[in-house]
């Protein structure tokens, strides 16, 4: 009796989350289109104006998941404020960016300070494991990487929004690897976590994928990959989360290597271009940055859909390593 009482919750926490998300998503998007927060499509021929900010409507499924998580969960309060608030601290600093764009320093710096309410109510146990070596014992080090982490995860998902439905693709994806994990080593504290930003995750794909209704904006991009980090920190999964984590890690370390400096997209060529028969190509030109994108389109032209499907399908693989992490800590 007990065990379905704890599951009734779990899905309570997970659909509560998923239709607050994907009632408010259609008023973000009449909204957004009333002020004329909008952005071209690229990737179609048309270049149709789609409203921008979507995220908006994520957080308020996801703060509602979280206000029912205190309900359903109320020894969790310490838990679900330091997610919560660092979620909506780099909320913040999207939102700040899509209104009056941040420059390439002042974006990734901001993001640090998404990681302190983690720090303040002592959410996090620096006594991090490791495959095969086990735990380990990181308590002057550890907080210090908190800031860092949070602003890694942040940035890292706002870098990879290539396509139509990849940034809330890949991410529902990573979500649910955690969800998987932490279900495997009885993590409450991340299964709650993950239950709360999944379900508000996959409401914003339906309007997100191929062809997009809505965009994500950084307030969203920016919010999702710090509540990620927090799951990761306060749940004890950061190893597992790294792996999961590793296509965007990737895009990120590729591009930033290849222009030297922090950037933002605005300022240098794109990676990719549109042809004529609406395929997207890699682009030829030096001074683009190499991302994954480029990468992937670099062997002959693909529709959007076909390249938004390879990059469901990266994140899918390094999923499943990220499960193979998993038996290693056990």
């Amino acid at each position: 009796m007990n065990e379905s009482y704890e599951y009734l919750k779990f899905l309570i926490l997970l659909s509560s989350g998923f239709l607050v998300s994907f009632l408010s998503i259609p008023v973000v998007m009449k909204k957004m289109k009333s002020l004329g927060i909008v952005g071209p499509d690229v990737h179609k021929r048309n270049r149709p104006l789609i409203p921008e900010m979507g995220g908006i409507g994520v957080l308020v499924g996801l703060s509602t998941s979280i206000l029912v998580a205190l309900l359903l969960f109320p020894d969790k309060v310490f838990v679900l404020e330091a997610f919560l608030a660092t979620t909506l601290t780099a909320g913040i600093v999207g939102a700040l960016d899509d209104l009056k764009t941040l420059s390439p320093k002042m974006k990734p710096f901001l993001t640090l300070f998404a990681g302190l309410p983690i720090l303040v109510l002592g959410t996090y146990d620096p006594h991090l494991a490791l495959p095969i070596i086990g735990k380990t014992r990181l308590t002057i080090i550890y907080p210090l990487m908190i800031p860092i982490a949070i602003a890694v995860a942040s940035n890292a998902i706002n870098m990879m929004d290539p396509f139509n439905g990849v940034m809330s693709g890949t991410c529902s994806i990573i979500t649910l690897i955690l969800l998987i994990t932490a279900a495997f080593l009885q993590h409450t504290d991340a299964m709650i976590m993950c239950l709360g930003l999944l379900g508000p995750l996959l409401a914003f794909y339906c309007f997100n994928k191929y062809p997009s209704k809505i965009f994500s904006g950084d307030i969203g991009s920016l919010s999702i990959g710090a509540a990620l980090g927090a799951t990761a920190i306060i749940g004890r999964l950061e190893i597992v989360a790294v792996v999961a984590f590793m296509p965007q890690i990737m895009n990120a370390f590729f591009g930033l290597s290849t222009i030297g400096k922090l950037y933002e997209r605005r300022e240098v060529p794109r990676p990719v271009y549109l042809l004529e028969d609406g395929r997207i190509m890699a682009t030829e030109d030096r001074k683009a940055p190499i991302t994954l994108a480029r990468m992937i389109l670099a062997r002959g032209p693909l529709t959007e859909q076909e390249a938004a499907h390879l990059f469901l399908v990266l994140s899918g693989i390094s999923g499943v390593l990220a499960l193979f992490t998993m038996y290693l800590l056990v």
